[in-house]
């Protein structure tokens, strides 16, 4: 398999998928705006995601993909086959029990996870009864995200990268069509949310039946890969939840902060998944189930080698993108949402937001690539104790910026960044410490050239971007066109520069076997 074209092919589908979530934020933000019904929507739509997170892509993904990998390459289609029906049959009914939990004790999760709602009884009730419409999706993303790792197991890797797709579909067709027909409005993104996620289920199963992999319900809890699933689910629940408790806390934090901080910090924050997902998400996609492989046949050579292609890929891309976010803020931000509802304010304060986020781009990007190489060889464990170190760092930052320094939203945003940062500084510590990792020849001069293409790139949209003022009065038309060819302009300027000083295409081709 070529890992470039792989690559490649991932985030083409989530490059797509990113481009339909702007035109549903472009929508939400023109209809809805920024206030009490969006910030009651972020939060309810905020705690399944957790929970996602939690269960699906984060402490199963990482517990499940290298053990299946293994059984994969070591075991048999039948022995893989009994793995899969019983890992998916636990997973489905433990979800079952938790999307129940979560629609009684909806009040008590709100109250929790957004106390300064309580002051608003309006706020605190549409919460409510938006969040109990949301939660059933925590069971079906769940198992889209069981059917992604299965298939990308098996090199499948546009059919989950392309999934997220049906997401975006049915919330711009509920805000086109059917948002009048809801009291309050708000309330039809709630259901978008449902039906995306069965949406999202159902398109993944006919390929699992092609690959001969689509889960039959089969209990079986003496099963060994079952229980070594859990032990390793064990830690990484823990890891995981720190991450996502740490956004809990900031929600908390917003929660008292002006009418409009969550939906600032959501705009900003659905820019930076941009990059994330594009190059972060997909680039951890492809290498886990090839590090585990390699891991697997006790190729470290080879291992040492996936890596270093991994970061170097991560630095040339995700350096420009942090740069073009910063310098770009306000081009971007007018020309996706500032529309409708969407006020000259709300401009400045995501920007704020925006600026913040992209000065930790890097290691969210990081923390994406390297994690990976602790997950393929089943050591969780480092890196929950780097996520306790992580948690502990981002909120006495939240403190000292919120607070001390009173930076407000951005604060929070500042924190996250700065923490992903230290988060992955940590990773390769570690990596390099355990002689799992060794950088091959070249990287001081790969770097310079990098920040010379950067500056290059830099100046040339700073200079022809313009005054930031003058994007709040062009016209759709204006900013669209002015916006696509400072793209063209970055790009061409990074590349170029690149290519002038020695960086070729060639140079990260590279194939390998899953």
């Amino acid at each position: 398999m070529n890992l470039l074209k792989a690559l490649a092919a991932v985030g083409s589908m989530t490059f797509l998928s990113r481009i339909l979530g702007f035109v549903r934020d472009l929508l939400i933000a023109r209809v809805f705006g920024a206030g009490i019904y969006t910030d009651a929507f972020f939060v309810a739509f905020k705690i399944p995601n957790l929970l996602r997170r939690l269960f699906a892509e984060g402490a199963f993904s990482q517990a499940f993909v290298p053990i299946l990998a293994e059984y994969k390459n070591q075991r048999g289609q039948e022995e893989t086959q009994s793995l899969v029906n019983h890992v998916a049959t636990l997973l489905g009914l433990a979800l079952v029990v938790v999307t129940l939990i979560g629609i009684v004790a909806a009040p008590l999760i709100v109250y929790i996870s957004a106390p300064g709602f309580a002051s608003d009884p309006e706020k605190f009730g549409l919460t409510i009864d938006l969040l109990r419409i949301i939660f059933p999706y925590i069971l079906f993303i769940s198992l889209v995200s069981l059917a992604g790792g299965l298939l990308n197991t098996y090199g499948k890797f546009t059919v989950p990268a392309f999934t997220p797709v049906w997401l975006n579909v049915a919330f711009i067709v509920a805000a086109l069509a059917f948002a009048d027909d809801f009291n309050p409005p708000v309330k039809v993104l709630a259901w978008a949310v449902f039906v995306g996620g069965v949406l999202q289920l159902m398109f993944q199963i006919p390929f699992l039946v092609r690959i001969g992999m689509l889960p039959r319900f089969s209990l079986n809890l003496q099963d060994e890969g079952v229980w070594r699933i859990l032990k390793l689910m064990g830690p990484a629940v823990f890891g995981v939840s720190i991450a996502q408790i740490s956004l809990l806390i900031n929600t908390i934090f917003a929660s008292f902060l002006v009418a409009g901080s969550v939906s600032w910090l959501y705009y900003a924050d659905r820019l930076m998944e941009f990059p994330t997902g594009l190059l972060g998400v997909a680039l951890g996609t492809i290498l886990l189930p090839s590090l585990s492989k390699s891991f697997a046949d006790k190729s470290d050579g080879e291992y040492s080698q996936l890596l270093d292609w991994g970061l170097r890929l991560t630095f040339i891309l995700a350096l420009p993108a942090a740069a073009a976010l910063a310098v770009l803020s306000v081009p971007l931000i007018t020309s996706l949402f500032h529309y409708g509802a969407f006020t000259d304010h709300d401009v400045w304060m995501t920007r704020q937001a925006l600026i913040a986020y992209s000065l930790g781009l890097l290691g969210l990007i990081l923390v994406k690539v390297l994690a990976p190489a602790f997950y393929s060889r089943q050591n969780i464990k480092t890196p929950v104790k780097i996520a306790v170190f992580t948690l502990v760092a981002t909120q006495f930052m939240n403190l000292v910026f919120v607070f001390g320094l009173d930076l407000r939203h951005a604060g929070l945003a500042l924190a996250i960044g700065l923490g992903a940062c230290i988060n992955a500084g940590l990773l390769y510590y570690h990596l390099r410490k355990a002689d799992v990792y060794k950088p091959q020849a070249g990287w001081l001069m790969f770097m310079s050239k990098l920040l010379l293409a950067l500056l290059a790139m830099s100046a040339a949209l700073y200079f022809a971007s313009g005054a930031d003022a003058t994007w709040l009065d062009y016209s759709f038309v204006h900013k669209f066109g002015h916006l696509s060819g400072l793209v063209v302009l970055g790009v061409s300027v990074y590349f170029l520069s690149l290519w002038l000083m020695g960086i070729r295409l060639k140079d990260f081709m590279r194939r390998t076997q899953i």
